[in-house]
């Protein structure tokens, strides 16, 4: 059996966590620098490392984020199951500031990031249509309920490149397509972490409305920032509690995250660019091997 090692990204207001046996390290990715140093140690035993998405100070906007490299890091890292924590913006009244909204399903309208590790000389097609591990969800939910927390248990979660807040256009189209949440930096990320073979689930913290809203007619980073305070600290105990009782061996996930590359490599051995294959020593080392 695989070790679990759950990995957590930090985002807006969320750049460290309390980890016991702390050590700080930075991993050499071929993809780039990372966001931040990587913090790896333990949560009640339990083996978690760290990344703040923007870097301590919020340095980084969305669009400069290196997903590529921040996902390479943590699976060299050994992660094997990836948390997001990201502030969003919600669309329905019933996911009011403060809902922590678990997302299942994701739309990409970012038009600036490089969105795999894959291409010109090694091509490789993973599925999407089920971008949330199930698995990793559930855990999320029981954590949540044990710490009292309010919670949706799924929703649409639509990545816009920003770093501008929406149009009001934009916002009530996204709203009336039935979005439920609205971010800046959970795409490419989880279509990275699924060609890494990486478990990934979102949660995604309510800290306005958006400007559809009647009542919340501009977003502003003031009335953001009051919200991230208290979020930032609900997600420190969801984490807590996720950490107290997740399973410490690795579970199979049950729509194949952890093996997403299993039949998805087309570029035949012999046409494959070296260098690509060298720089995929950790994200598909695994398939890579048994060619």
């Amino acid at each position: 059996m695989i070790k679990s090692v759950l990995g957590i990204i930090g985002g807006s207001g969320i750049y460290d966590l309390p980890l016991e046996n702390v050590r700080e390290e930075r991993v050499a990715s071929p993809w780039g620098e990372p966001s931040a140093p990587l913090r790896i140690g333990t949560i009640q035993g339990l083996p978690v490392v760290f990344l703040s998405r923007h870097d301590k100070g919020h340095r980084l906007s969305p669009s400069d984020i290196n997903y590529r490299a921040n996902i390479d890091a943590l699976k060299r890292a050994g992660v094997t199951d990836l948390v997001s924590l990201s502030a969003c913006g919600s669309f329905k009244e019933e996911l009011p500031p403060g809902t922590f909204v678990l997302v299942d399903q994701f739309v990409d309208r970012t038009v600036k990031r490089e969105s795999s590790f894959f291409g010109k000389g090694l091509v490789a097609h993973v599925s999407m249509a089920h971008p949330v591990s199930p698995r990793l969800r559930i855990h999320l939910a029981e954590a949540a309920e044990a710490e009292g927390i309010h919670f949706a248990r799924s929703g649409t979660y639509v990545c816009i490149e920003g770093p501008q807040f929406s149009t009001y256009a934009e916002s009530v189209t996204y709203k009336d397509l039935g979005y439920s949440v609205i971010g800046m930096t959970n795409m490419p990320e989880a279509k990275l972490a699924r060609e890494a073979e990486i478990c990934y689930a979102t949660a995604a913290m309510v800290t306005d409305f958006d400007c559809w809203h009647p009542d919340h007619d501009a977003v502003t980073v003031t009335d953001v920032i009051k919200v991230l305070t208290t979020n930032a600290e609900k997600a420190r105990r969801l984490v807590a509690r996720l950490a107290a009782s997740f399973p410490r061996e690795h579970e199979a996930c049950p729509i194949g995250s952890d093996r997403a590359l299993d039949h998805a490599l087309i570029t035949a051995p012999e046409a494959r660019d070296p260098q690509l294959v060298h720089k995929l020593d950790a994200v598909a080392g695994r398939v890579l091997r048994r060619a």
